[in-house]
């Protein structure tokens, strides 16, 4: 059984193809890393994966269970979702009670919008904290929410989608906006994920092959709303298929496991 499963899926909105004959399996321990250029349908395939939206047509299976046969809410339970479009639910009024980082990880264990205390014994708030401290934000535990830099809120959400002990981690464009040591210590925190749980499966959205975490296993191509290439990482992310996908001649290198485009000078 795959963690997620396509075939044949399509998604036409009012006339507009926003993904056209997707075929698309993703094991269990497998960290993909997806690249397209804007409007390619890399965000439309995510929703997808996180069983937010269905398919117009085709099949789209999450861990076991074919979207239109199951109960959603229910199916999200297991997905952790992190975009950088999307604020935390009712973000701002955390800030304005001053949550603490803290806090918000632990809201990820009822998935709702402001604490639960209740719901909060011990364990979940011995786990929110290692979860922090998994991320590199051990320190930030007491901070409050509102004063965490874009960089330090990201590791938070990520650590707040992990608290449900998801079996799939998609994360969308998680270091859009990041500045350079910020991008850093987040893609840092995201092949430290890949490392210490063998079971978790990750899918990252992003723009830019120098975003892509050494950790990756596999890399899909995707370009006006179709796959160019997907499979093993190193046979997907050649300069030929690059080029391809972007529409520009591309130098591409490999160091250290991370990879580094650029234009091709004649």
């Amino acid at each position: 059984m795959h963690v997620l499963e396509l075939e044949g899926v399509g998604v036409r909105v009012v006339g507009k193809t926003l993904l056209d004959g997707i075929d698309w399996r993703v094991g269990y321990g497998d960290h993909w890393a997806v690249l397209g250029p804007n409007g390619a349908g890399k965000t439309t395939l995510l929703s997808l994966a996180a069983a937010v939206r269905h398919p117009t047509v085709g099949a789209v299976t999450v861990l076991g269970h074919r979207l239109g046969r199951v109960d959603m809410r229910e199916l999200r339970r297991h997905i952790g979702l992190v975009a950088s479009s999307q604020r935390l639910i009712d973000e701002e009024l955390l800030e304005e009670e001053g949550a603490t980082a803290h806090t918000v990880v632990l809201t990820g264990h009822t998935a709702t919008s402001a604490p639960i205390w209740e719901k909060y014994g011990e364990i979940e708030r011995e786990r929110a904290l290692r979860l922090l401290a998994d991320l590199g934000c051990k320190d930030l535990a007491e901070r409050p929410f509102r004063v965490c830099s874009q960089g330090e809120r990201a590791r938070i959400r990520v650590a707040r989608a992990l608290m449900a002990d998801p079996a799939v981690l998609l994360l969308d464009e998680p270091f859009a906006g990041l500045d350079l040591p910020a991008r850093e210590d987040l893609i840092s925190a995201v092949e430290n994920l890949a490392e210490t749980r063998p079971v978790l499966t990750t899918v990252t959205v992003t723009h830019h092959l120098e975003e892509v975490p050494a950790t990756t296993t596999h890399a899909m191509l995707m370009s006006d709303a179709r796959v160019l290439a997907a499979g093993p990482v190193a046979e997907v992310l050649t300069p030929a298929n690059l080029s391809d996908c972007f529409g520009l001649p591309l130098q591409v290198d490999r160091m250290d496991g991370r990879w580094y485009a650029r234009a091709a000078r004649s």
